[in-house]
C-alpha cells in the first residue's frame, strides 16, 4: 500500500491472490509420510531481541542446536528455514483443531503491517512465522510509499532548481536544470531494494521464519502455504494488503494505461498524461510528472478536486499545487472507457456526467494513470473454509481486529490487519494494528484509536492531517450536542519557513472550546508530514489544548507553527467536560 496515498477504499473486491509471508523456529517438523515426531526445545524467554545480528541465538540457541526426536535422530537446524517440499503440521484433535502448534503466531503477508506485527511478537517471546507469496515489504516498500517518495524527492529538487523566483530570492543562480529518466528510476528502485533487504534482515536476525508461498487458511488455526505445506499456530493474522483498483471499462496495458504499480517504474515520461482520481495517489503523481515536464489532466468523479481533504485545506492546495502548474481538470465526470494507445493512435478516454450519465467528452492523451484507490487483496485466502464472507473484498473485523464470520460471531484466534480490513488503508496504520493484535494475544487488552493515526500527502508543499475534518467535526457536534471551534495559523508568520522562502502554508486546529479536546489538525506547508505528529500524539494520549499550549518549542523551527496554533485556541477556563464519544472506524 502506498504509505499515505492508498487511503481511499475501493468499490469492489480485487481478483488477485493474496501475498503471504514469514515465520520462525518450528516446534514440530516432519513430512506427511514420516512417522517420526521432532520437537524443538525453545527457551521460554527471549534474550536482548533488539540487538542487530541475533538470529536463533537471541533465544538461547547455539549454532550447534539440535532437535530432539523420538527416533533418536538428531537434525541440525539452519538459522533460517524455507519450506520447499516437506510438510509441517501438528497433531489434530477430534474436531480438527490442533492440540499442539508449530508456532505461537503465523502472519499471512510480509508487508509493513506483517513486519511490524512479527517484530513485536518476537519482543513478546512468541515463536513467529510470516508467510509471503511475493517479496518481503509488500506494496509499501516495493510498489508504494517507498519508491514514490524517491520520485517525489526528485520532483522536489527539480521544482526548486526550476523556480527562478525562488532561487533568486535566496541569491542563487541555477541554469538549465535537467534530469536523467533512467537515473531517477534507478534511485526509486534501489531505495525499494535497500528497504526490502532491511526488513528481511531484521526478521531473520530476530528468528522469524519466512515461509515462501501463497497462504491459504484451511481451518481453525491451520494454514497451507505453497503447494502442500501445512503449518499451525495458536493465533493467525491476515495481513495481505491491497492492489490498485481499476474500474470496469478501463483497459490497463501497463505501458500507456497504467496503475501506480507501473508508474513507479518511470519507464517513460509522457508529454500529456491524464490522471483518473485526485486523491493522495493522483496528487502525488501529478507533482512528479509536472516537475519532469508533463502536462496533466485530472479526471475526478466528485464535484471538487481532492475530496478526501478538509475543504479549506483542499482549496488552498488546489491554489498552490494545481492552478499554477501545467494541470487542468474535469470534475463531476466518470471515465467509462479508456483504450490504450495502439497503432499510432493515442490513448482515448470517454467521459460521462457523474450524475446524469450523459456523454460528456472524449479525451486523447499520451498516457493515463488510474489512481482510483485500492482494493483488498483477499481472494484465494480460503476464508470460505471458516465461514467468513468479505464485504466488497474486505475482511470483517471488530475494533480489536478480530475476524467475524457470516453470522457475526468472532472467529477464534484469527485477526486481520491493514488494507485487507479496510479500516484505514495506510501502511503505518497496518503496523499499528498488528502491534495491537500482538498485545491482545499476549494477554493485554488493547484497542487502537484510529483517530490518532496521521496521514500525509508528500506533494510540494506537503499536506498532512489527523482526526476529523471540520465538516465531520461539526456533524459529530450536532449529534452529541457540543460546540466546535477552529483556530488557524499561517506559515508566513514562521521565521524558519520565511528563511526557507516557503511561507505558503496553513495549519488548522478543530477543537472543543468547552474542554480543550483536539478533534482534528490539518496542515498544508513545508514539512507538514513531519509536523503532524505533535498533534497525533496529543490525540493518542488524550492531551488537552490547555496543557499542550505550555510546551516549549525550539526557535526558530517549523514546529513553532503548531506552537502558535495551540496558543491561538480559546478554551474556557477550568474546562472539565468529558471528551466526546470515539468515532467508530
Amino acid at each position: 500500500m502506498h504509505c499515505s496515498a492508498a487511503f481511499s477504499q475501493a468499490a469492489t473486491s480485487a481478483t488477485a491472490v493474496p501475498t503471504i509471508s514469514g515465520s520462525r523456529h518450528v516446534g514440530a517438523l516432519h513430512s506427511s509420510s514420516s512417522s517420526s515426531s521432532c520437537t524443538l526445545l525453545i527457551p521460554s524467554k527471549p534474550i536482548n531481541l533488539r540487538f542487530c545480528g541475533l538470529r536463533r541465538e537471541a533465544f538461547g540457541f547455539s549454532p550447534s542446536a539440535f532437535t530432539r526426536c523420538s527416533n533418536s535422530q538428531r537434525v541440525q537446524l539452519p538459522s533460517r528455514r524455507r519450506f520447499k517440499g516437506s510438510n509441517v503440521c501438528a497433531s489434530l484433535g477430534d474436531n480438527g483443531i490442533p492440540k499442539s502448534f508449530d508456532y505461537d503466531l503465523i502472519i499471512i503477508g510480509a508487508g509493513v503491517g506483517g513486519h511490524g506485527a512479527a517484530l513485536h511478537a518476537v519482543e513478546k517471546g512468541l515463536k513467529t512465522a510470516i508467510i509471503e507469496g511475493d517479496v518481503v515489504g509488500g506494496t509499501c516498500v516495493n510498489r508504494g510509499c517507498v519508491p514514490s517518495k524517491a520520485l517525489l524527492a526528485v520532483s522536489g529538487r527539480m521544482r526548486e532548481l526550476q523556480s527562478e523566483h525562488h532561487m533568486k530570492a535566496l541569491g542563487l543562480q541555477v541554469h538549465a536544470a535537467g534530469y536523467d529518466r533512467q537515473g531517477v528510476a534507478d534511485h526509486a528502485n534501489n531505495l525499494a531494494t535497500k528497504i526490502r533487504n532491511n526488513l528481511t534482515n531484521s526478521m531473520k536476525a530476530l528468528g522469524v521464519d519466512i515461509l515462501t508461498g501463497v497462504g491459504t487458511i484451511l481451518g481453525p488455526q491451520k494454514v497451507k502455504f505453497g503447494t502442500d505445506n501445512i503449518v499451525t499456530a495458536k493465533d493467525i493474522i491476515i495481513a495481505t494488503g491491497s492492489v490498485p483498483f481499476v474500474p470496469k471499462g478501463i483497459e490497463v496495458d501497463g505501458k500507456t494505461v497504467i496503475t501506480s504499480d507501473h508508474a513507479l517504474k518511470l519507464e517513460f515520461v509522457p508529454d500529456w498524461i491524464a490522471i483518473v482520481g485526485s486523491g493522495y495517489i493522483g496528487l502525488e503523481f501529478s507533482d512528479v510528472y509536472t516537475a519532469l515536464g508533463s502536462e496533466v489532466t485530472f479526471i475526478e468523479a466528485l464535484d471538487q478536486l481532492m475530496p478526501g481533504f478538509d475543504p479549506e485545506i483542499g482549496k488552498l492546495a488546489q491554489r498552490v499545487l494545481v492552478n499554477p502548474r501545467k494541470i487542468d481538470y474535469h470534475t463531476g465526470v466518470f471515465a467509462t472507457k479508456i483504450t490504450p494507445a495502439k497503432d499510432g493512435k493515442p490513448v482515448t478516454i470517454e467521459l460521462i456526467d457523474a450524475k446524469t450519465k450523459e456523454p460528456k467528452d472524449t479525451l486523447e492523451v499520451d498516457a493515463a494513470l488510474i489512481a482510483t484507490g485500492r482494493a483488498p487483496f483477499t481472494n484465494g485466502l480460503g476464508l470460505e473454509n471458516i465461514n467468513v464472507v468479505t464485504q466488497r473484498g474486505f475482511v470483517p473485523v471488530d475494533e480489536r481486529m478480530r475476524v467475524t464470520d457470516a453470522n457475526g460471531n468472532l472467529v477464534p484466534h484469527l485477526y486481520c490487519i491493514g488494507d485487507a480490513n479496510g479500516k484505514m488503508m495506510l501502511a503505518h496504520a497496518a503496523s499499528a494494528q498488528g502491534i495491537s493484535v500482538v498485545e491482545q494475544v499476549t494477554g493485554r487488552d488493547h484497542v487502537l484509536n484510529h483517530l490518532s493515526i496521521p496521514a500525509a500527502c508528500f506533494t510540494h508543499p506537503e499536506i498532512s492531517m489527523v482526526g476529523l475534518t471540520e465538516p465531520q467535526a461539526r456533524e459529530k457536534a450536532e449529534k452529541e450536542g457540543f460546540e466546535v471551534s477552529v483556530a488557524k495559523t499561517s506559515f508566513k508568520a514562521n521565521t524558519k519557513a520565511l528563511a526557507e522562502n516557503e511561507g505558503e502554508g496553513l495549519a488548522k486546529l478543530i477543537y472543543r472550546p468547552d474542554n480543550g479536546e483536539i478533534l482534528g489538525v490539518h496542515i498544508f506547508g513545508l514539512h507538514a508530514a513531519d509536523l503532524i505528529h505533535e498533534a497525533s500524539n496529543a490525540i493518542a494520549l488524550g492531551t488537552r489544548i490547555q496543557d499542550i499550549k505550555f510546551a516549549v518549542h525550539a526557535h526558530p523551527t517549523l514546529s513553532e507553527v503548531l506552537d502558535e496554533l495551540f496558543k491561538a485556541a480559546k478554551v474556557k477556563d477550568h474546562a472539565s467536560n468529558p471528551v466526546s464519544e470515539p468515532v467508530a472506524v
